[in-house]
């Protein structure tokens, strides 16, 4: 298939990442924007640019019929979800198909297969991928919760066998936690996800995040880009993510990237996808999920790799082959990714607004993806993230030291960002000696 037109149904700095890659590839874009984004960048530089609504998610950017009806009527034959959206959503990309437009991404039966996590959990073990102690289907009801996190020993994770994003998780110490918190993890499991189900895994103690790139053909044949770790995060969500990573040795590298191509390879995977994995301080790993959908992490592989992963995926959308080789993937150098969001450093409370001055903090093997500019204002109505700072070196210690200087230069008045707080942490000794594990921010007192 050729892609004539691609709409984007995205905002931000992913919408501009998109938009750059399609002019360098000759692909036409169609940016949909609600009523909140008029004034963003992305709007400026789509070649076509369309209001489709009013500022909340559920009328704009997940209004279903509106972007179909924009995409038909100005004659785009793929759509591009960007990440978060309708990034992973099988009801979506099966209307794709229906009005014969590219989903750019896996097909909705693959985004149905790899939505259902405990069934995932459920296909790597018996491909023979590592996984968590736990359970392989739902859990019913409390007493069985119970006995299951006698057998495996607390602490364990309730999760949501539809979540994803680092939602639909609850920590649980001991049996008392457990007949406190079943019932609201099954509660909070339907009002985020439509399905109660949920499933119980073993929670390690301090644990590295580590994540496999792949892509996948639709057909059995998957390579991967190397890895990266994110094991600096809150409440689950990343804020430091850096490639590859200090927790596995080369043998160990080689054994997650071969779990990844295995599992991908028997679910026949189709486009870019991550899977994610938790390591422990001796490196073994465990399987947690797919992301079935390219991720806000993606550039700290490209920066590693030399491979645009976007055009990777349109490649992929139109000719149904891999546009590489394993043999030709070589990940070298490091890189390092900060997220910039706007938020109270302290608090964590969004801080939405007008931003009066932005200076960005460029130099050699800086790169910067963000959709703001001095004058603009941060809606309220959508996530944080307003940049990627982006780094690249020969060395993880290259990378701290460049990103020492940027984290001190860059600058963004007007607004509260979580710079602050970024700056700390690549000033901890322990961050500085690749002493990882997923309560970092936690344990240093944030």
């Amino acid at each position: 298939m050729i892609i004539k037109k691609v709409l984007i149904a995205n905002r931000g700095e992913i919408a501009l990442r998109i938009i750059r890659a399609c002019k360098e590839i000759g692909i036409p874009t169609i940016l949909v924007y609600s009523e909140a984004d008029t004034d963003s960048i992305p709007v400026k530089f789509a070649d076509e640019s369309f209001c489709i609504g009013p500022a909340p998610s559920n009328h704009s950017y997940l209004n279903h019929s509106s972007i179909i009806a924009t995409a038909t009527l100005l004659g785009a034959n793929a759509i591009h979800p960007g990440y978060g959206f309708l990034s992973e959503n099988a009801t979506f990309a099966s209307i794709c198909e229906d009005y014969g437009i590219q989903f750019i991404g896996p097909s909705p039966s693959m985004l149905k297969i790899t939505k259902n996590k405990a069934n995932v959990r459920h296909i790597a073990s018996k491909v023979g991928v590592p996984i968590l102690p736990g359970t392989l289907e739902p859990i019913e009801d409390e007493q069985e919760a119970k006995q299951i996190a006698d057998e495996i020993g607390y602490p364990v994770l309730l999760k949501a066998a539809m979540g994803g994003g680092g939602r639909g998780i609850r920590l649980v110490q001991n049996q008392e936690e457990m007949a406190e918190l079943f019932s609201i993890a099954k509660r909070e499991s339907f009002s985020s996800f439509g399905s109660e189900d949920i499933y119980i895994e073993k929670c390690l103690i301090k644990p590295r995040h580590i994540e496999v790139q792949i892509l996948g053909d639709g057909k059995g044949n998957v390579i991967h880009l190397g890895v990266r770790e994110c094991s600096i995060q809150r409440k689950h969500q990343k804020i430091i993510e850096e490639a590859p990573t200090k927790a596995l040795n080369t043998e160990q590298i080689k054994a997650i990237t071969d779990s990844a191509v295995k599992l991908a390879s028997a679910l026949q995977y189709e486009n870019a996808g991550t899977c994610e994995f938790l390591a422990d301080e001796n490196g073994q790993f465990y399987f947690l999920e797919i992301n079935a959908r390219i991720q806000v992490e993606h550039p700290i592989t490209e920066e590693t790799t030399g491979i645009d992963i976007v055009k990777a995926q349109f490649s992929i959308a139109q000719t149904k082959t891999l546009p590489f080789t394993q043999e030709e993937i070589h990940q070298t150098g490091w890189a390092m990714e900060f997220r910039i969001n706007a938020e109270d450093p302290v608090t964590y409370t969004p801080s939405a607004g007008k931003i009066n001055l932005v200076h960005f903090p460029l130099g050699k093997d800086v790169r910067i993806d963000s959709h703001i500019y001095s004058g603009y204002t941060i809606p309220s109505f959508y996530d944080s993230l307003v940049a990627k700072l982006i780094l690249k070196g020969q060395t993880r210690e290259d990378c701290i030291k460049t990103a020492k200087r940027c984290l001190e230069e860059f600058t963004i008045e007007g607004i509260k960002t979580n710079i602050p707080l970024l700056y700390r942490i690549v000033h901890h000794p322990d961050f500085e000696q690749a002493k990882l594990h997923t309560g970092f921010i936690e344990e240093m007192g944030a």
